[in-house]
């Protein structure tokens, strides 16, 4: 528990405590649950076989207060990141966790919450995976140091959250080419080089601290595959962030 809230941890398998491990920090996407997130026991190999504890947190009861989104139009998110940070500082100190080598990953609204603590405490983890999800609203004029390394993956037919955004209500979902725009000025990244891995076509860019922002279509709609984490870690590892 984490006050009202809680957060739920599978470390490593065959993780006999002796050396601390990374993790992934999951936020789940709307409605979701971390219990639910638990049950997905491709998530869960996938993770184990990296050798990182996986970190199921979980949202308020109305769902993650994400600055700009319906019920946080008003909001700084400045509850969400002390949660965040109070879940780490407990795994940590419970289970051993490496502080410098943990990854915030989240699809949908997770994936949103992911783009908010990136640019808003970049500071609490190595790295960012945000899948099917940015700001609401216009992205932020700019972002808190340090420069955070991210790989962002996106349906390139996603009509829940389309890349170029939707209204909903009195707000607008973000546009994804915006965010990323706005990254690339704020961190100083050059230009961006083309990969491509299995359904995966990417454009990676490099600023000169070794930060990489990566944008990263796959064909088709509104979902998830763990494949698609997998590279997002692949590729932070590739870059030195874990």
């Amino acid at each position: 528990m984490i006050g009202a809230r809680h957060y739920r941890i599978a470390l490593p398998v065959g993780h006999d405590g002796t050396d601390d491990v990374g993790a992934v920090v999951w936020a789940h996407g709307y409605r979701g649950t971390a219990a639910g997130v638990m049950q997905n026991n491709s998530l869960r190999r996938m993770v184990s076989g990296a050798g990182l504890a996986l970190i199921a947190v979980k949202s308020g009861d109305g769902g993650w207060d994400i600055p700009g989104a319906p019920r946080g139009m008003h909001s700084s998110g400045a509850s969400e990141f002390a949660y965040f940070e109070a879940v780490l500082d407990d795994a940590a100190n419970r289970h051993g966790i490496d502080r410098s080598r943990v990854i915030a990953a989240g699809f949908s609204a997770g994936g949103m919450m992911v783009w908010n603590l990136a640019c808003a405490r970049p500071d609490l983890f190595a790295g960012f995976v945000p899948i099917a999800g940015t700001f609401w609203q216009a992205p932020p004029h700019t972002c808190a140091a340090p420069t955070a390394s991210i790989v962002h993956i996106h349906g390139n037919a996603d009509g829940t959250v389309p890349l170029e955004g939707r209204a909903i209500g009195p707000t607008r979902q973000g546009d994804v080419s915006a965010a990323l725009a706005m990254y690339s000025a704020f961190g100083g990244f050059g230009p961006a080089t083309a990969r491509r891995n299995d359904d995966l076509t990417c454009e990676n860019k490099v600023n000169p601290g070794g930060a990489i922002l990566e944008f990263c279509l796959f064909p088709g709609g509104h979902s998830f595959r763990t494949e698609y984490l997998r590279y997002g870690l692949d590729r932070l590892r590739a870059a030195g962030r874990l």
